[in-house]
């Protein structure tokens, strides 16, 4: 049995037991919180442990580093939506310490892709179309400095209101402890 097989017995399983009861809420956050954090296994179930945080709390968003790479990517997108639909009124950025993003570049996953067999000319018609994979694929070097490039990118972001509590932090990637950023 493969994984994806072995994930689906486990659902049917989780329904037929009635086990998501426990996690019936509505679709608006209680804490009116929203948390951009990296999609790292590690925090996987850490950090809304480490935060308090249970089912219905807070929306939780999450990419590679944990990032708003741009002002209008999907991440940019679900943190707008938050706000306007679902009423958030306080963000969360929330790196963590050894991050996998910190050591992301282009090189490393064009030889990768091109070992499972996308072509070159597929990366450059990509490339052809506006997108530079160069800047896309790149990670960061300075943790502190990505969740103060992120708060910034979206506390002055022409569509989010000014009134919105916005804080960055590092979360440990070990003991869960939180580090607050100064993003002033």
């Amino acid at each position: 049995m493969n994984v994806i097989d072995e994930v689906l017995e486990r659902n049917r399983i989780f329904v037929k037991e009635k086990a998501y009861e426990k996690f019936v809420t509505d679709k608006y956050p209680s804490k009116k919180l929203a948390v951009l954090s990296c999609m790292d296994t590690r925090l996987s179930g850490m950090l809304t442990e480490a935060l308090g945080l249970k089912n219905g709390d807070a929306k939780i968003i999450k990419n590679a580093g944990g990032l708003v790479i741009s002002p209008f990517d999907s991440a940019m997108r679900s943190l707008i939506v938050a706000v306007y639909e679902l009423g958030v009124e306080n963000i969360m950025v929330v790196a963590h310490s050894t991050c996998g993003a910190c050591n992301m570049s282009y090189a490393h996953f064009k030889k990768e892709m091109l070992a499972k067999g996308i072509s070159e000319e597929t990366l450059n018609i990509v490339g052809r179309c506006g997108i530079d994979l160069d800047e896309w694929l790149e990670g960061f070097k300075d943790t502190p400095a990505s969740v103060r490039k992120t708060v910034d990118t979206i506390k002055n972001h022409p569509l989010m209101p000014k009134d919105l509590e916005i804080r960055g932090f590092i979360i440990n990637s070990t003991t869960g402890e939180l580090e607050e950023i100064n993003c002033d």
